[in-house]
Formats: structure tokens, sequence, C-alpha cells
């Protein structure tokens, strides 16, 4: 029966309100780890990897300083990290035949109640990062590219490589280094070699290795290991880059053992378990950082896709983890996903990053012009120092 003039109307409920969306694009730190803090907040959130294995088979070992360490506790993975990987507080350089020369005290840059350096396998450490993923309720596709991006001001509409279509209130591009995303939105801006290159191995950790030693000079720039585990390390060593295609990857570990001949103390052990070609890693050292802002309408970029720099302050991973925590507060806070929320993003992020890969290419350059009196300690102290402020 109608409603009378005089009776009361019944009140409607209010339709419910819509849960955002997000696709997250690249499933490396950065985007496993936007996509557990936004699935905590609530939001429905999807996301691509191209890689059918999720790079759980890539890599040999990762640093991971305090303010990174951080990043993890908030993701509620410091347990598992923690239980995985080796924690110390020092910094040791030696000479090329293993003297040591000094063993400094590393910055807890996550504060006094964390370590101030952990090293750990880095396909472990993906491990971690996937297992809560999949707890968060994400929906997670492998195998899968974002092939076409068309937005307009209320959303993005995405067409995947396997041919399906989707529609989101906001796309992350976390695709890294070579970033796809990046490129469809109109940004420009491309990784820049360094003029230095890696080789990096997972190798066996010998008794008495229980921080990260760097050997600065010989016959390669730098020579250096770090604990991953209570049996496991990653050595290292830096020398000129050379054109990759030029190197057979069958010949990856002579290269490497090659690399380390020139090196004493531990090693001559550690490069004797440098014989599958298949398990070395070589590459460029790569900068960059995009200027101006990080996105274009409802596309954000995070991680190595905005910003990366070599590995010289072992900060690649911790400023990654960073963005996606200072992203997530700002579209959780109730403000409007719009263009200033987006460049409050930037602007929270910017200079703390540019610092990190000014600091990082500076060290470096100082190696590849022979600066022999170059101020190391210092300039790792003052970044150090400014890392120990949140972000």
């Amino acid at each position: 029966m109608a409603d009378s003039p005089t009776s009361p109307r019944r009140s409607r409920p209010s339709p419910p309100e819509k849960t955002p969306t997000v696709l997250v694009i690249g499933g490396g730190a950065s985007g496993n780890a936007v996509t557990i803090l936004l699935r905590r907040a609530g939001l429905a959130v999807d996301l691509v990897e191209a890689k059918p294995d999720w790079n759980v088979t890539t890599g040999s070992g990762i640093t991971l300083q305090g303010n990174a360490l951080r990043v993890l506790r908030e993701l509620g993975v410091w347990e598992q990290v923690s239980a995985s990987g080796h924690a110390f507080g020092t910094l040791g350089i030696t000479t090329p035949d293993g003297t040591v020369l000094h063993v400094a005290e590393d910055i807890r840059t996550g504060g006094d109640d964390l370590p101030a350096t952990l090293g750990m396998q880095r396909p472990q450490l993906q491990r971690i990062l996937i297992d809560a993923v999949r707890a968060s309720g994400a929906t997670v596709r492998l195998g899968v590219t974002a092939e076409a991006l068309e937005q307009d001001a209320e959303g993005v509409s995405v067409r995947f490589g396997d041919g399906s279509e989707g529609r989101y209130d906001l796309v992350i591009g976390a695709d890294g280094l070579g970033s796809a995303t990046r490129a469809a939105i109109g940004i420009t801006d491309k990784p820049e070699p360094t003029g230095m290159a890696i080789w990096r191995v997972a190798a066996p950790r010998p008794a008495g290795v229980d921080r990260t030693d760097l050997a600065y000079g010989g016959p390669a720039y730098i020579a250096g290991y770090t604990p991953t585990s209570e049996n496991t390390l990653y050595a290292f060593v830096v020398e000129a880059c050379r054109d990759r295609a030029s190197i057979d990857p069958s010949s990856y570990a002579d290269e490497m053992r090659r690399a380390a001949q020139g090196y004493g103390g531990f090693w001559p052990e550690i490069a004797r378990h440098i014989t599958d070609p298949r398990k070395v890693n070589y590459t460029w050292f790569d900068s960059l950082l995009v200027e101006g802002s990080w996105h274009r309408g409802r596309v954000v970029l995070i991680g190595d896709a905005a910003h990366c720099c070599p590995p010289t302050l072992a900060q690649g991973a911790a400023m990654s983890l960073e963005d996606a925590l200072v992203l997530t507060e700002l579209l959780t806070s109730g403000r409007n996903w719009d263009d200033e929320l987006f460049q409050s993003y930037y602007e929270r992020r910017v200079a703390r990053v540019r610092t990190v890969v000014e600091a990082s290419v500076q060290i470096g350059q100082w190696q590849l012009d022979g600066v022999h009196d170059a101020d190391v300690p210092g300039l790792i102290g003052r970044t150090m120092n400014l890392l120990k402020e949140l972000p």
C-alpha cells in the first residue's frame, strides 16, 4: 500500500559505499608490500606479475638496513624475516688480502629495537612476501601483463595480455626498472648506467663470517660478502661494466672466479663454491629518479619504476618499501584520490629518495674517478642519519 500524504515516509537505506579497487602491476618488494597494506585497509586489490614463477627463483642475496626492516615489521613479516636472515651491526673494511683495516658500527636507521642490518637470501624474502600477499586475500594472476591503460577522471580501464579486461579506481605501477607502466603514461625517463657492474653469487658461509666485509681496490673496485643465514652468504665483485652481450652466460662462474682471484681472507674459500654459472648474476649499476611527479591521472609509480640507485648504500629495497608505506597512508587517509594527493606522495618521497640516489651514485663515481681522499664515511653517515627519521 502506498504511503498516505500524512504518513511518515519509510527511510530508504543508503547504498553501500563502493570499495575502492586497485590494480598493482608487478610483484616485487614494492608491489607485494603495497598489496598487503591496501588489503589490510579493506581495499580490493588485484596483483598481476609478468613472471610465472613470481620471481621466487631470482637473485642471490639482499642487505636490508633498519629502515627497510621497519617497513617489513609494519607488514607483519618481521618474525619470519628475522628467523630466515642473519642480523649484524658492524661493517668491516679490509685490504684486498683480507687484512681488516677498520670495523664501523652500523647506524640503526630503523630504531634501537631493530637490528642495524640484516642479510638474507633474496628468494626467501620473496617467499615470505608472497605468503603474506596470498594471506591478505588479494587476487593474484601470474604470467600476466597489463597491455593497455585508458583512463578518465574516475578510473582506469585495463586490457591484459591474456585478453581479459578490468576497471580500477587506481593503478599502481610497481613493475621495476624497465617499467612498461612508466612508459605507458608518457614518462620518458629511463635508467642510466653508472659505469659499474656487479657479479653476485650465493655460497656457503665460511666459519667466522659474521658481518659484511668490503675490500676496496685490488683487481676490482669492490669485493664483498654478506651473511644471509646461519649457513649461507652472498658474495659480490664490482668492476667496470662490460658489454653484456659479449659475455657468454655459460662462463659466468669462470668470470666471477677470475674477478675474485686477487682477494684473500675468506675469498679463496668462497670462490671454491663459484662453480655453477646459472647461480651467478651479472648486472650493470643503474640510476633513475623521475622528477616532477610519479603519477599521471589515476596511475602512480612506486619503487624502481620511479627511482633506482646502485647498491653502494644497500638502500634500493628500503626506498621501495617506504614508497609502499607512504602511498598507502595517503590512500587510506580519507582524502580524495586526485592530483593533489598523488603530488603530495611525490613530495613526501622525493627529497629523501634523491639523497639516497645521489649519495649511492657519488660513492661509485669517486671510485671510477680514482679519488683516494673522498669522504665516503662522512657521506654514508650523513645519509644514514637522515634515514633514521620516519619517511
